[in-house]
């Protein structure tokens, strides 16, 4: 009788990969639902195919939602976490690619993450989310 296989869980792909913490992993996750949602409305009823965010665009919902939880802090967390550049989002996606936990096109590659935008300037205060309002936060 054969055993059943295991499913790999983000802990699993955290241990086996080595380089980040599994907090990233399941920041990444959030990360893709969260763009998946800004870019598709009613995403949940879209087909998996309907739902695919290219590398650029989930880099880019990945900084959005770390200024919305971390605010300034953002760039320290992300650094704490081993993530300095979009390729470490690329790294981490197609590690999980590789899995068989997250799905890709033909047309996807780990590129498609490279320089989607400069981790120094894009964490600038006052960074917000793309989304959000020009105006200021606080008023005097």
């Amino acid at each position: 009788m054969a055993k059943p296989t295991k499913k790999l869980t983000l802990d699993d792909v955290a241990a086996e990969v080595g380089r980040y913490p599994v907090e990233a992993y399941a920041f990444l996750s959030d990360g893709l639902g969260y763009t998946v949602q800004k870019l598709h409305a009613n995403a949940e009823h879209l087909p998996e195919k309907e739902r695919h965010v290219s590398g650029k665009q989930l880099s880019q919902g990945l900084r959005d939602l770390a200024i919305e939880r971390f605010g300034i802090l953002a760039p320290a967390v992300l650094r704490n976490w081993g993530i300095e550049s979009t390729m470490d989002f690329g790294r981490m996606v197609f590690a999980l690619v590789e899995r068989g936990l997250l799905s890709k096109t033909e047309s996807d590659s780990i590129e498609d993450f490279r320089d989607a935008f400069d981790f120094a300037e894009a964490f600038e205060p006052p960074a917000r989310p793309s989304s959000s309002p020009a105006e200021p936060i606080f008023t005097l």
